[in-house]
This record gives structure tokens, sequence and C-alpha cells, in this order.
């Protein structure tokens, strides 16, 4: 497998983050769609809108976050799967927008796809 990582999508886009796929929901603030420099936009992985507003970056409901969300993607096999295959050929960047960037979807998501099986 190739190196699975995340970024800010405000962060510069550089030739070794291989296939970028922005996990959020809502398109981030202050981004032009045609300068994004996005391989893909991946609305079935990130947390349902639901979660999303229950959490809302509140930093003490992180760790029930993560749990809830890890629970969420259990019926997103085939989509895990899929971003897995991408990264057995090349890198892949998880782009978010959050400002937070250890409490965020990214990193649950960076977890759940590197754990090892």
């Amino acid at each position: 497998m190739k190196q699975i990582i995340i970024k800010r999508i405000y962060e510069k886009p550089e030739p070794s983050d291989g296939y970028r796929v922005l996990v959020d929901r809502l398109w981030p603030r202050g981004i032009k769609k045609e300068n994004a420099a996005i391989n893909e936009w991946n609305k079935e992985i990130p947390p349902s809108s639901e979660l999303r507003k229950w959490f809302n970056h509140t930093p003490v409901l992180f760790t029930e976050f993560k749990k809830r969300y890890k629970e969420e993607l259990k019926s997103k096999q085939e989509e895990l799967k899929r971003l897995k295959n991408i990264a057995a050929k090349q890198n892949v960047t998880l782009l978010y927008s959050a400002k937070d960037s250890q409490m965020n979807q990214a990193v649950v998501l960076l977890e759940v796809l590197t754990k090892t099986k």
C-alpha cells in the first residue's frame, strides 16, 4: 500500500499528494471548485449530517464522535475498499476543511483505512 495522508484543503497541493479526495459533506468555504485540485469529492464517506451537526467540532465530544463515525463507516465497506484499492497503486490524500487538525473526520477515516486486519 502506498501512503495515505490527511491534509487541510486550504494547504497547497503537492505532487506527492497523489489522488486527492475531499472527505467533507459540505463544500469548503473560500475554495473555488476549479482551484481545488481534487480528483474526487466523496460525499458517501463523510459523517452523516446529523453526526456532523451533533459533534460541531467540540473537543470534549471527539471520543464519542469517533466511536459513532466508525459505526457509520461499517456500512460503507465498498467505499472503503475502493479507496484502499486506489491507495494500493498511488498515494492518497484525504482532504478536510476543519480548523482542528487532530479532531476531525479525516483523522478517523485515516485510522480506519490504515488499520491492519
